[in-house]
């Protein structure tokens, strides 16, 4: 009957249920909290990363149903968002920005920024607060693959970002006249990350996607001086050349101290929308065999497609159709991401025995 069991047989019951994102239970990770044992029922709090996301919705049903199973008539689970949604804040600059992901590559021409724009997007699908700071200088994109329809404008003596399908983004581009080099040197660079942190009206935020350029340059060393990031993430094409320039990319975050959270593979396969022909026009696989040989995480691919080139231009990123190859391909590695933030983010307790 449920009214002779005890918190202690919840505990060991919820053994079962594993967080596939860090692929432990949650007992053990301590995410099941104020257990309460009444007649025939039970109520409990589970600590979730992202409470709405599915995969906790799953945790959810799994931890009922296991309930269920000891003969509990109700199960009432309640959710709160854990640290893994509530990192620890970037710094002084941007104290309500709870994660900070730069995405990187070591040459130009991978489709960097079109991974970091379509990233955001698909971050927000998921129900997060998103923001998008794009810190390539020397050829800012983000407005345009946004549809950058607004101006950013100060309010109270900061900058208010635009907001392009519910995402906050700034970028040099906003302050260039069209079609003016950037032509600076190192200390220019290190104030433009600094006011691009600390004079933008970034509010709440739980991801700050942040476009590098490409390279080892200044612009990354700044940022990594300026905020400690919680992780970058790199782009490569599967092609040898590519792979090769990625992992200076990677040697240089090594040597700063910022984490790897994983490898995308861009432009990975194209499929011909007559005949369904698959042709590897760059190679395939060459950023998960990198990713392995290195010891990172591979968060996907993207497919090479001309939609995401057309949609990209017009400021319609493809991640907002998740139908779509092309857009379920995001959310896939925006999925694998989270789960690779939430391995960093969650302080895993010491093991609890239970007997």
């Amino acid at each position: 009957m449920a009214s002779k069991i005890t918190p202690q047989d919840v505990l060991k019951a919820l053994t079962a249920v594993v967080d596939p994102s860090l692929q432990r239970d949650i007992a053990s990770l301590g995410l099941v909290k104020d257990i309460e044992v009444g007649d025939s029922r039970v109520s409990l709090t589970l600590q979730l990363p992202n409470p709405s996301s599915p995969a906790s919705e799953q945790i959810i049903q799994n931890a009922k149903s296991t309930l269920r199973a000891l003969g509990v008539g109700e199960v009432q689970v309640r959710t709160v968002p854990s640290a893994a949604t509530g990192s620890h804040p970037a710094s002084a600059l941007i104290p309500q920005v709870k994660n900070t992901v730069a995405v990187a590559s070591g040459k130009g021409g991978v489709g960097k920024s079109t991974v970091a724009a379509n990233l955001a997007v698909a971050l927000k699908l998921r129900g997060a607060k998103v923001g998008l700071m794009d810190t390539d200088v020397y050829g800012p994109s983000v407005p345009t693959l946004l549809g950058g329809s607004q101006e950013p404008h100060v309010v109270e003596g900061k900058i208010e970002p635009p907001v392009e399908h519910g995402i906050k983004i700034i970028s040099m581009a906003y302050f260039l006249p069209k079609d003016e080099a950037v032509i600076w040197r190192g200390p220019m660079l290190h104030k433009t990350i600094q006011q691009f942190l600390g004079e933008v009206r970034w509010g709440e935020l739980d991801y700050l996607v942040m476009d590098l350029p490409p390279g080892t340059g200044d612009i990354q060393l700044s940022l990594s001086q300026t905020i400690p990031l919680t992780g970058a993430v790199i782009v490569s094409t599967p092609q040898d050349l590519a792979l090769k320039v990625a992992t200076k990319a990677v040697a240089m975050f090594q040597k700063l101290k910022v984490p790897i959270l994983g490898v995308i593979e861009n432009m990975s396969t194209y499929v011909c929308p007559e005949c369904g022909h698959v042709e590897e026009i760059f190679g395939h696989g060459g950023a998960r065999d990198a990713a392995r040989k290195l010891g990172f995480p591979f968060l996907g691919e993207i497919p090479l497609d001309r939609a995401i080139r057309v949609q990209s231009d017009s400021g319609n990123p493809v991640a907002l159709d998740p139908s779509t190859t092309y857009g379920k391909a995001f959310q896939d590695v925006a999925e694998a991401l989270v789960a690779q933030i939430n391995k960093l983010s969650v302080q895993v307790p010491q093991e609890i025995t239970i007997e």
